[in-house]
């Protein structure tokens, strides 16, 4: 199945970007909008040459202002061009030049499993493949189909119409957990959130590494203070729709958070600094330096 114009736009945030997103473009050959927050003028060269691709648009802000102000604008470029999936990725993640054909062929295959209502609002690969192993998703089947609670956004087909719905991603989460608040309205707006296991995407979680405690094998980031703090931050504010959408996921979503802030703590480089950064996300933002 090939797709055509009107089918899957795909939109890149980009801030300092490398040659790896003029790779990503060319590889995909997709209508494509990079979305740039606010990089320094080093990175002028790669939007200029970015520019120069067939199909792409270079979107150039002045303010930085996080990853959803990005996907926002590629989601109103896709809603007024008359676009009906939305593909996200990061600068650094790596795919297959068949990666956007596939997916959107999973997504037909799944609206046919689902015939009571246009109901995938989101599909994603079902592994993510990290430098330090291998990120599942946990799974549920629904009438045939393998879903989830939420997925990243990177690798993320994303149905237009369902976004426009929910008012696209939330601005003021800036970075962190913006794909867990879009999901999170989804699910509460009845789409699914889907996964196939017809593709793979590479991509790197943080910097992340794979440590084993009580036997399970659990994924800790090397975020920064200030990024640990705005994860819990946000984290903690989604929380209670969360709890009232799924608490199964709820309390999984904060388990997740608190063991990678406790174990990101003790391991690795600046502990006490990533260790106040994450208690630092419980307090209100008005209170943060």
């Amino acid at each position: 199945m090939q797709t055509t114009k009107h089918d899957v736009l795909l939109v890149i945030p980009t801030f300092a970007p490398t040659r790896r997103v003029v790779e990503l473009v060319e590889k995909l050959a997709l209508t494509t909008i990079v979305s740039d927050d606010a990089s320094p003028v080093t990175a002028d060269p790669i939007l200029r040459e970015l520019r120069e691709k067939p199909k792409t648009t270079v979107l150039r802000n002045f303010r930085n202002r996080g990853i959803a102000r990005g996907l926002n604008q590629g989601l109103e470029y896709a809603r007024t061009h008359g676009y009906e999936w939305l593909l996200t990725l990061d600068q650094d993640s790596m795919v297959d030049s068949d990666f956007a054909r596939a997916l959107f062929s999973a997504a037909q295959e799944s609206e046919s499993l689902w015939s009571q209502r246009p109901a995938v609002g989101v599909i994603a690969p079902h592994q993510v493949l990290d430098a330090s192993g291998v990120m599942n998703y946990p799974t549920r089947k629904v009438d045939g189909l393998t879903v989830t609670e939420e997925v990243i956004q990177s690798g993320s087909l994303w149905r237009v119409s369902a976004l426009t719905q929910i008012d696209g991603f939330d601005e003021s989460l800036g970075i962190d957990a913006v794909d867990a608040a879009a999901c999170l309205h989804l699910r509460e707006a009845g789409y699914l959130v889907a996964l196939t296991d017809t593709v793979e995407l590479h991509h790197n979680l943080g910097d992340s590494r794979q440590v084993n405690l009580l036997g399970r094998t659990i994924m800790v980031t090397s975020h920064s203070p200030q990024r640990r703090a705005t994860m819990v931050r946000n984290r903690v504010r989604l929380a209670p729709a969360e709890f009232r959408q799924s608490p199964l996921h709820a309390a999984r979503s904060l388990r997740r958070v608190t063991v990678n802030s406790v174990i990101g703590g003790l391991t690795g480089e600046d502990r006490w600094g990533k260790t106040k950064g994450a208690l630092s996300g419980l307090l209100p933002k008005k209170r943060q330096q």
